[in-house]
């Protein structure tokens, strides 16, 4: 149980949380702040938080867990502000997509107070954001991965793990780095596909034309390029290493897809393509398969 949650950032991530929570009588009181007036004011209306503080400092005051759900480049500057005015017994959680470089600013940004972070990623959402896109279920049968350090308090990744729980979370932990390289390239890597290729179509001068065909299967691929692009250029930028690593490996088959298609190679095309579809079909076809998918 949670007497007092502070959720720094009340949009789709933060704000899905608290709806979770409170539904599941998992939290006594949940506090939220917003840089943007309105967004917090918007989320109390809504009945996202009940109270909207006016600064960090205010929503980290009495809160016994803190909840930072702002975009990467962000980080930095809220657990900065946090070192300066969280309690020694607060524990601190976040929903950052990736973890590695993040860890790493907050052993330095949180000092003695590190101990008191337990890094996390709910592997949810939509492409909407926002307090009027947050709604209770979005964690329910997802995956939320931690990646607990050396340093991490036991206490505090017991009662995260208990947390996510609440939520209706499948909760798993797993090294950092492996944390890093697994996302790029089941969430990353395709998300910068979709937006090239959708800011490719956008660019034709026949692009009201070619979008007016779109097939189901293209309105499928193309559904994550309506997500946050603030939030996807901070993952580019903070897991640039595994992305770039991917997506150099991935630039490589497509090049030798390009010369199959020129040479006219039916057996390489029929290859590539049937162990493709062998390995999705035989991957999507577990009943106990969980979504774990961003949006």
């Amino acid at each position: 149980m949670i007497n007092r949650l502070a959720i720094i950032g009340v949009g789709l991530i933060g704000g899905s949380l608290s709806l979770a929570l409170k539904k599941a009588g998992f939290v006594g009181e949940v506090v939220g702040f917003s840089r943007t007036e309105s967004v917090r004011n918007e989320a109390l209306s809504l009945g996202v938080i009940d109270h909207a503080a006016s600064s960090i400092s205010e929503a980290v005051k009495g809160a016994d867990m803190v909840f930072v759900a702002v975009p990467m480049t962000a980080m930095e500057t809220v657990f900065s502000e946090l070192a300066e005015t969280i309690s020694d017994d607060a524990i601190i959680t976040d929903g950052g997509s990736a973890k590695a470089q993040l860890v790493k600013m907050a052993r330095v940004t949180l000092g003695d107070k590190f101990g008191q972070f337990v890094p996390g990623h709910p592997i949810a959402g939509t492409e909407r954001s926002g307090p009027s896109a947050a709604f209770a279920s979005l964690y329910q049968d997802h995956r939320v991965v931690l990646t607990p350090v050396v340093e991490t308090s036991s206490r505090a990744l017991k009662k995260v793990h208990a947390m996510w729980h609440a939520t209706g979370a499948e909760v798993l932990e797993m090294e950092m780095e492996h944390h890093d390289v697994v996302l790029a390239a089941t969430s990353h890597v395709p998300h910068v596909l979709a937006f090239n290729l959708v800011g490719m179509l956008a660019q034709r001068d026949d692009c009201d034309e070619v979008l007016r065909y779109a097939a189901g299967g293209f309105r499928d691929f193309s559904r994550i390029a309506s997500s946050d692009p603030t939030m996807w250029r901070d993952i580019c930028l903070t897991n640039s290493d595994a992305i770039l690593e991917l997506m150099e490996q991935y630039q490589q088959d497509l090049n030798q897809l390009v010369t199959a298609i020129k040479q006219q190679d039916a057996d390489y095309l029929l290859n590539v393509f049937a162990r493709a579809k062998q390995a999705r079909d035989t991957r999507f076809a577990d009943p106990d398969l969980i979504d774990n998918s961003e949006v």
